[in-house]
């Protein structure tokens, strides 16, 4: 089911997507959108520039898939062996405030990029004329196929926290790969690993 993308005049991408792709893609674009949340819109009569510069949260995510969508800027339960968040109990301590405050003034703009990425797929998607067979050729712009980069990145990740994927599971010899149709995780593997063909085809189409 892998879509491969192909160059177009100006910088862009195309891809011929069946009715079932563009169904998948769409709604898993939706669901993306329905993790990071809403936008945080001005209350009627509220200063635009005061919502602007409001604040943002200072803790992490407590779900695992928005966890690893927005994670600590300096190390967290996560880092490796050695490396941020594996010091002594005052540098933990140091690097959790300062983490904690990059968080603070960055999420909401992070949560809006993300946010934007994901409505750029949902619009591309719902802008296509289908053919008799329901299936369409998805032409996206420059910034278009910088959105759905970074949206079908998003999605992978969010899938693979989902799926607990271990940089194992991935290879070609790795369990996603052996799953058994009764598996009751196979569809969403299978969703994971045709993400990650068609980042992989757009990212090769768009190299120099």
């Amino acid at each position: 089911m892998a879509g491969h993308f192909e160059a177009t005049p100006g910088g862009g991408a195309a891809v011929a997507l069946d009715e079932v792709e563009i169904s998948i893609l769409r709604s898993l674009a939706v669901q993306l959108l329905e993790l990071i949340g809403p936008g945080d819109q001005p209350a009627e009569g509220e200063d635009p520039l005061a919502a602007l510069f409001a604040e943002g949260p200072s803790k992490p995510p407590t779900d695992p898939a928005l966890a690893r969508l927005f994670p600590d800027a300096y190390g967290g339960p996560e880092a490796p062996e050695g490396g941020a968040g594996a010091g002594k109990p005052e540098e933990e301590q140091e690097l959790r405030e300062r983490s904690a405050e990059f968080r603070r003034f960055t999420e909401m703009d992070l949560r809006t990029g993300k946010r934007d990425d994901a409505l750029a797929v949902v619009r591309t998607l719902d802008a296509l004329s289908p053919a008799q067979d329901g299936g369409a050729v998805l032409t996206l712009t420059g910034d278009e196929c910088l959105s759905w980069l970074r949206s079908l990145n998003d999605l992978r990740l969010t899938i693979g926290t989902r799926l607990q994927v271990s940089d194992e599971d991935q290879g070609e010899e790795g369990s996603l790969y052996r799953l058994p149709d009764s598996d009751p995780r196979k569809p969403m593997v299978m969703a994971y690993l045709w993400l990650g063909a068609l980042q992989e085809s757009l990212v090769e189409t768009l190299m120099p």
